[in-house]
């Protein structure tokens, strides 16, 4: 986000550098409460602290964790897209092979898409990925959904990459589906989540997963020290407990704001959008009337992700990231859409 984080973060990390001292970190039992209380108040569910484990790192490479934790994976990793395409080079980068099934479009901007369960369950995954909301039309898969792909998954390991989950609109009219919870506690379900997306804080990493099985928590436990890692993480543990602590309020303003960005955005952006978001601050674009990426740069300096970023299923679309000030997003819609009329 082009936005400004908390204070309270920015106090907290002042505090912490007038320290003497900066050697190792240890991770704090009152840290697990901190989060499962973070989830009690904001989405109103049960997570047990003994399921957190705090990582000294940004979520993907977590995701690159839990897989060398599930190793020997007894099949693909799977994931629909379009979706975060950090999911295709983790797992190419650690050898494992994957399967890329596309999202069955509905044709309603309200739910861009469905999940393809059938093909998912089809092809026997060792894991499935799947980023809720979706990462990169703002979509709120349902509980519903969500139990039926952990069905689907099933004996393979579903991760819920909810770095978003934290960002649902106040208008969204359902709740962030936290896979943990909604699965009840099921062996096969983990949930990966951030402080960084939702105040803007990734560039100090830290994250933290929900993992509800006891072995896998163990497995996991010993990938990180076999990389050289701990729980906790000095820089990290500040933030993190000073944007749970603290930073509810300011996460209240901060999403007001992003209904506003989304409501100018979608209305200056019309028959473009593709998906109207329910969480996040991301927009999915038809890039057809628009331009490619490299000529809204180059020629409108505007800059968007490309869809082809988010696997086959999304050549020829756009991303576009409305968590700016508003004087300066209205400058990008301005630019955008005077140059595609012309």
């Amino acid at each position: 986000m082009d936005l400004p984080g908390p204070p309270a973060v920015g106090a907290a990390l002042r505090a912490r550098a007038g320290h003497p001292a900066f050697g190792y970190p240890v991770a704090e039992p009152a840290d697990r409460v901190l989060v499962a209380q973070w989830y009690r108040r904001r989405h109103g569910v049960e997570v047990d602290p003994e399921w957190v484990i705090l990582l000294p790192v940004a979520p993907g490479t977590a995701v690159r964790l839990l897989v060398e934790a599930t190793r020997p994976l007894p099949g693909p990793a799977v994931f629909v897209t379009p979706e975060w395409g950090g999911f295709a080079r983790v797992c190419g980068a650690a050898g494992v092979a994957t399967r890329e099934l596309p999202l069955l479009p509905t044709g309603d901007p309200e739910t861009a898409f469905r999940l393809p369960l059938e093909e998912v369950a089809a092809s026997r995954p060792g894991l499935v990925l799947l980023s809720s909301p979706h990462n990169p039309t703002g979509r709120l898969w349902s509980a519903r959904e969500i139990r039926a792909l952990a069905r689907a998954a099933a004996p393979g390991l579903l991760i819920s990459d909810e770095v978003h989950g934290d960002l649902r609109h106040p208008d969204a009219g359902a709740p962030h589906p936290v896979a943990v919870a909604v699965t009840d506690g099921a062996p096969n379900v983990v949930t990966l989540n951030s402080v960084g997306k939702t105040f803007n804080v990734s560039g100090v990493p830290s994250c933290f997963a929900l993992v509800p099985d006891r072995a896998l928590r163990e497995q996991l436990t010993a990938v990180l020290a076999g990389f050289g890692l701990w729980e906790g993480g000095l820089l990290g543990a500040v933030v993190q407990r000073a944007a749970l602590a603290e930073g509810g309020p300011w996460l209240d303003g901060l999403l007001e704001h992003l209904v506003a960005a989304r409501e100018l955005a979608v209305a200056a952006l019309g028959g473009a959008v593709l998906a109207r978001p329910r969480a996040s601050y991301l927009l999915w674009l038809d890039g057809s009337g628009l331009g490619t990426r490299e000529e809204l740069l180059t020629q409108r300096h505007v800059e968007l992700a490309d869809g082809s970023d988010f696997g086959a299923a999304g050549s020829g679309c756009l991303r576009l990231n409305f968590a700016l000030p508003m004087d300066r997003l209205r400058t990008a819609l301005t630019r955008l859409t005077c140059e595609s009329a012309a």
